[in-house]
């Protein structure tokens, strides 16, 4: 009795020796198993109802040299998920960039902030940081660091990059002075928009339908409250209410500084309001079509 008692034991642990190096085996065989604290997760069955959390690109410049925008942005008090050196460095001949916080973490960039119909910008949004002077005072006026080509193309390289992986709309591609007008001027008009759209980054209106809006607009230019409108439906944090205040004035600017940068007053001249408008055909046509009442909505939209 004892021997068969003795027999029935081995068997069970042979059994349990096996089952045990089975799921080890399996384990082993599976590459997206992650072994952490306590547990096992097995991570080969994706769901397909799911999207990125990321919906805004945003640009910044440093404002000051490579070596005091690193001890900011790994301080306490601000952060970027990226920052790129000036120049470019290269490691093994390719653009080296810093990358301060990962993507799935919210770094501190955008501080109060607002476009389209979300607010807090930092909580959506990816964060980069250009080393770039910035302005500085002159007897002639403000003078603007440049952005030099080698840089611009490592902009462009991880740009494309950010915005193929996270799905990003070319409107939600945008200035730090966009999302916060009142408060930032980076990066600035001496940052090449159209540059980055020609190779797939961000917005920019089309050529042909600014020359038809603004000639639409020569003879009976849209009133205030319809251009602030305008603006608030394409994304920018403005109050719609027919006062030419300093918020808007803030808004026209950092519009002009984007899409128009030789002249960037904050006034509401046709040339901006014409810009506007093919951004909007192009991007919001249901804005325009909201707006028809006032702007003929089909007035340049085949331009």
């Amino acid at each position: 009795m004892a021997g068969v008692c003795a027999d029935t034991r081995r068997r069970r642990w042979l059994t349990g020796v096996l089952g045990v190096l089975a799921l080890g085996m399996q384990l082993a065989g599976c590459a997206q198993v992650e072994r952490r604290d306590g547990y096992v997760v097995d991570t080969s069955h994706v769901a397909a109802a799911h999207n990125s959390r990321v919906y805004h690109l945003v640009m910044h410049y440093t404002g000051h040299h490579e070596a005091r925008a690193l001890h900011t942005l790994t301080g306490p008090q601000v952060s970027s998920h990226y920052l790129m050196p000036l120049p470019a460095r290269q490691f093994r001949g390719a653009p080296l960039i810093y990358q301060l916080v990962e993507e799935k973490r919210r770094a501190w960039h955008a501080g109060v902030s607002e476009w389209g119909d979300r607010r807090n910008i930092n909580d959506t949004s990816i964060g980069i940081e250009i080393t770039n002077a910035g302005p500085r005072g002159t007897l002639f006026g403000l003078y603007w660091a440049r952005y030099p080509d080698d840089q611009i193309e490592a902009v462009i390289a991880l740009a494309q990059d950010i915005i193929a992986r996270h799905d990003i709309d070319p409107v939600n591609v945008v200035a730090h002075s966009d999302v916060a007008p009142s408060r930032k001027l980076d990066p600035g008009p001496r940052f090449p928009w159209r540059r980055l759209y020609e190779a797939g980054i961000g917005a920019w209106p089309d050529d042909d339908t600014v020359a038809c809006y603004a000639a639409v607009f020569s003879a009976a230019p849209p009133s205030l409250i319809t251009l602030q409108a305008g603006l608030r439906g394409y994304g920018y944090p403005i109050a719609v209410s027919g006062e030419l205040d300093a918020q808007t004035e803030d808004v026209l600017r950092a519009f002009q500084l984007h899409f128009r940068p030789r002249r960037y007053d904050g006034q509401a001249d046709v040339e901006t309001m014409a810009v506007l408008w093919a951004l909007l055909v192009k991007y919001r046509p249901g804005v325009v079509q909201a707006l028809a009442d006032e702007v003929d909505a089909y007035a340049c939209s085949a331009s």
